[in-house]
């Protein structure tokens, strides 16, 4: 096999073996006398002799350490990409001119906006809707050529119905891509149910220290997996050396952190929404979350993000995440550390409700996470 194409194809590997367990053994070599974790490998060219020559063209041992972890987390071949929106370019420039993309209301902005970029050109045209809308999308299936799905969607947490949806009559060819990123490959594993390709932003959960950008690509099919990896070859948008070995020890600690930060934030969804001031809570956990029910039974567990409303003016919202103290005002997620902003607030986002704040909840002490939302709701009441 051409080593530009290497890679192997982990299909079935959770047959043997937990989720919980690959993160820690995944993506290491086994000879004796080998480092027990995969070096830093800064190299860009390589001597004459093996397939192995230019890293752009066939990779690094860093970069294939990172996406045999992931591939065997996903349940496929991955492929590694500088960052998740570098990952979502490489998908949606495999698309031909006129074709029908359908993708969520409230998709991550840097998707829409890419997709709305191809739209004024006349390149394609494309559909938005509600991520929980299982009816249309299966409607759509039937004239889209690719369904990108996020689930949850970032920032309404909406949980889309990804077996009913990948099993649905399909225009022959079209694409079911995955947004797994808040799911997470513990939660959510869209591959195995049919799905075409999954990603990441490598950034958030799999990273998990808010130190790095990067992202992944995975699929069980031969032919894309070439095609993406054309895409990453021809536009150069490939992982740093050291990205990927933080992903990857990063990833070796996703278990312990996301079961973590998923008590931290079911515990925080419930006592949010019991708040008097704090208008909606959406969390897939809760059972006054709009696909609960659907939550329950396509998804291991409800994550570590949610988003909430808060009772009051667009003013009071910021003012609420400037006066925390322990959450991070800052944007991007998935970290050790819990982070909140008013994501009306970003460029593009404006649609949103206006008070709406997006919340990554991490490791901390639940009750201080708790104490420190208090005292900033305390705080914004002067802004109205």
């Amino acid at each position: 096999m051409d080593v530009s194409l290497a890679g192997r194809n982990y299909a079935h590997i959770m047959d043997d073996i937990s989720s919980s367990t690959w993160v820690v053994s995944g993506g290491r070599t086994s000879a004796p006398g080998d480092p027990l974790n995969v070096p830093i490998t800064l190299a860009s060219n390589y001597r004459a002799g093996t397939q192995r020559g230019y890293s752009r063209g066939e990779g690094t041992p860093t970069w294939e350490a990172l996406e045999d972890l992931v591939g065997g987390l996903e349940g496929g071949r991955a492929i590694s990409f500088s960052s998740g929106m570098a990952a979502a370019a490489a998908v949606i420039n495999l698309l031909s001119t006129g074709t029908h993309i359908a993708l969520p209301e409230d998709c991550y902005h840097g998707v829409a906006s890419l997709v709305d970029e191809g739209v004024d050109k006349g390149r394609w045209s494309a559909t938005r809707i509600a991520g929980d809308d299982t009816a249309a999308w299966v409607d759509v299936a039937r004239t889209a050529d690719l369904l990108w799905l996020e689930s949850p969607s970032n920032p309404l947490l909406a949980v889309s119905d990804v077996p009913a949806i990948v099993r649905a009559e399909r225009r022959p060819g079209a694409l079911v891509v995955v947004d797994n990123t808040f799911a997470t490959p513990l939660n959510q594993r869209p591959l195995g149910v049919g799905a075409d390709i999954v990603m990441h932003s490598a950034t958030k959960f799999l990273g998990g220290h808010s130190d790095l950008l990067a992202g992944v690509l995975v699929t069980r099919d031969d032919a894309v997996f070439a095609a993406l990896h054309n895409q990453r070859h021809h536009g150069g948008a490939t992982p740093g050396a050291l990205e990927s070995y933080l992903v990857t020890r990063g990833i070796r600690t996703l278990a312990v952190r996301m079961r973590r930060s998923e008590a931290n934030a079911m515990d925080l969804a419930e006592r949010l929404e019991d708040h008097p001031e704090v208008l909606k809570v959406r969390y897939p956990g809760l059972p006054s979350h709009g696909a609960y029910e659907v939550a329950q039974r396509v998804l291991g567990g409800p994550g570590a993000m949610m988003s909430f409303d808060i009772e009051g003016s667009a003013e009071r919202a910021t003012a609420f995440c400037d006066a925390l103290r322990i959450v991070q005002h800052a944007t991007s997620l998935g970290g050790v550390e819990s982070t909140m902003e008013r994501r009306a607030g970003t460029p593009g986002q404006e649609h949103l409700p206006p008070t709406l704040v997006r919340f990554s909840v991490g490791i901390e002490d639940v009750d201080d996470l708790w104490r420190d939302i208090l005292q900033a709701l305390e705080v914004s009441t002067r802004h109205g």
